[in-house]
């Protein structure tokens, strides 16, 4: 009898001690997280808005449109450059909104993008990336990045909403994988930096 208590008390004590073990493990990973979180947000800002602007009207560095479902143009992706801040917009047009986007940005080096082994964007480990609330037309991405000089490329991409739930990249060219994914390449050499960063 003594031996099946000490036996319970024992196996009691292991499962104890593994739930805090297994609760020190969640905390420890959930800290890593966290840290990773707060790293990624100190590199760049997001501001996401649901007003339409006629981006047509206003310069910009760059404009490429933005395509979902590999066929509806559906709005654009611009590029602007201030001193070492580099600004890149998402804006959709009519009923379609973003309800996520993601973007990298390299130096067009080959091998820069996250790539599987079939040439397909790994889009979960580009640089940059954020969800949006409801009705967002609008999403701007603010990268402190340096010195900028000469050609960047880039892979912008969207989940859209509109007519139909979509992908959606800025237009240029495909990554040779058997997705339809597409970078472009913008030589920033072009930018004057005249264009102010949109206020927040």
């Amino acid at each position: 009898m003594k031996n099946i208590a000490k036996a319970s008390l024992l196996s009691l004590g292991l499962l104890l001690l593994g739930c805090n073990l297994e609760s020190l493990e969640e905390k420890d990973s959930q800290l890593l997280t966290e840290k990773k979180s707060s790293k990624k947000k100190e590199s760049f800002e997001v501001t996401a808005s649901d007003i339409s602007t006629d981006d047509t009207s206003e310069e910009h560095c760059h404009t490429i449109n933005l395509i979902a479902g590999q066929h509806y143009e559906i709005g654009t992706v611009t590029i602007d450059v201030e001193g070492d801040i580099l600004t890149v917009t998402y804006t959709t047009d009519g009923d379609w909104v973003l309800n996520a986007t993601h973007l990298h940005i390299t130096n067009c080096e080959e091998d820069d993008f996250p790539l599987t082994g079939a040439n397909n964007p790994k889009i979960g480990h580009f640089e940059y990336a954020s969800e949006h609330e409801d009705g967002t037309t609008q999403v701007i991405y603010t990268v402190n990045i340096g010195e900028i000089t000469g050609e960047l490329c880039f892979a912008a991409h969207a989940e859209v909403d509109g007519p139909s739930e979509e992908t959606a990249w800025a237009e240029g060219e495909d990554f040779g994988g058997n997705s339809w994914a597409m970078y472009f390449e913008a030589d920033l050499t072009d930018c004057d930096g005249d264009t102010p960063p949109p206020a927040f």
